[in-house]
C-alpha cells in the first residue's frame, strides 16, 4: 500500500512547528531532572515512557489508525531503541550537570544528523545549513570554555561524557524521524516510539525502577503531556522538511534550558553562555535561508 506524502509546506513553518516542540520538550526536561533526582533517571524515563503510550494508545485507538506496515514498523523499532539510549543517558548526566550545559553538549545531535542525512538519505548538503551549523558549533565551544574556566568534578564529567554520548545517538535517531514520519501520523510516530522505549525498560525495571510515590504522579502526568505534545510537533514539521533545515532548530533549546534552569534550579548563567547563545541564535536564523527542496517520495508495502 502507498502511503500518502505529506503536505508541503514552506520551511519558515515547519521550523516554527518543530521550534514549539523544542520548547515544550525542554520543559518536559525540567520536571524530568526533578523526577531523576529524586528516583533515579531509569524510573524516571521509564515511567513517563509508560504514561505516554497509555495516553497517546488511548488517542491511537479512538482515531482508529491501523496497525502500521511492516516498513514503519521497523523505523519504530530502530528508532524507539536509538533514541530509549539517547533519552536514558541524557537524563542520567543532566543530574549531574546543569540544564544549560548539559543542552549545551547535546548540540552535537544536529550536526551529526547533518550529514547523516547525506549518507543514509541522499539530502543535498546545503551552503546555508552548513554555515549555520559551523556558527553555532563556535556558540557550543564558547559556552564550554566558559564552563571549564570554572573547573569541573569527576560526577560532572560522567554526566558530561553520557551527554555527548547521548547527543550521538539522539543525532542518528533524528535522520530515522525524518524517514520515520514520511510514512506515519505523528499519533502513530509517538505511540510506537515511546511504547518501543518504554518495553525496553520495563525488561530491566525489577532490578533497576522504583515505583514512583504518590506525590509525583502529578509531575510524570506533566512530564507525559509535555513530551507527548513536542514529539507529535516534531514528528508533524519533520514529515514536511529536510532534516538539515530542522535539525539547527535543536539549538533554541539552550535558551529555554538556561532559564528553567535559573528559574527551577537556581543555576546561574555565565557571560560565556549568552555569548555562545547568540552565535547560537545566528546559526539557527542562517540555516533556515533558502527553500527546502521537496520532501522525497516514500512507499511502503502492506
Amino acid at each position: 500500500m502507498t502511503m500518502p506524502t505529506p503536505r508541503s509546506v514552506g520551511p519558515a513553518l515547519a521550523f516554527s512547528v518543530a521550534a514549539a516542540g523544542i520548547a515544550t520538550y525542554s520543559a518536559m526536561d525540567a520536571v524530568m531532572k526533578g523526577l531523576s533526582i529524586a528516583s533515579g533517571a531509569y524510573s524516571a524515563v521509564l515511567w513517563r515512557s509508560v504514561a505516554g503510550a497509555v495516553l497517546t494508545g488511548t488517542i491511537f485507538i479512538i482515531r482508529g489508525n491501523k496497525w502500521p506496515a511492516r516498513l514503519a514498523l521497523n523505523l519504530h523499532i530502530g528508532r524507539g531503541f536509538a533514541a530509549g539510549m539517547s533519552v536514558l543517558l541524557f537524563f542520567w548526566g543532566l543530574v549531574r550537570v546543569p540544564m544549560a550545559q548539559g543542552v549545551a553538549l547535546t548540540f552535537l545531535a544536529p550536526l551529526v544528523a547533518l550529514y547523516l542525512a547525506a549518507a543514509m538519505l541522499g539530502e543535498q548538503i546545503r551552503r546555508a545549513a552548513i554555515l549555520g551549523s559551523v556558527i553555532a558549533s563556535v556558540g557550543v565551544v564558547v559556552i564550554a570554555w566558559g564552563q571549564a574556566k570554572t573547573g569541573a568534578s569527576s560526577e560532572t564529567l560522567l554526566g558530561s561524557g553520557a551527554i555527548i554520548l547521548a547527543s550521538f545517538l539522539y543525532g542518528f535517531s533524528l535522520v530515522l524521524l525524518r524517514k520515520q514520519a514520511q510514512l506515519a501520523d505523528p499519533i502513530e510516530v509517538t505511540l510506537f516510539t515511546g511504547g518501543v522505549i518504554g518495553v525496553l525498560l520495563l525488561i530491566g525495571a525489577p532490578w533497576f525502577a522504583v515505583m514512583p510515590s504518590v506525590g509525583q504522579l502529578p509531575a510524570i502526568g506533566l512530564a507525559t503531556l509535555l513530551g507527548t505534545f513536542s514529539a507529535a510537533a516534531l514528528a508533524w514539521a519533520y514529515g514536511r522538511a529536510e532534516a538539515q533545515i530542522l535539525a539547527p532548530v535543536e539549538y533554541t533549546a539552550f535558551i529555554w534550558a538556561a532559564m528553567l534552569g535559573w528559574i527551577v534550579f537556581g543555576e546561574h548563567v555565565s557571560l560565556y553562555t549568552v555569548a555562545g547563545a547568540g552565535l547560537i541564535i545566528a546559526g539557527c536564523l542562517a540555516a533556515i535561508r533558502g527553500t527546502a527542496a521537496p520532501a522525497p517520495q516514500t512507499e511502503a508495502a502492506a
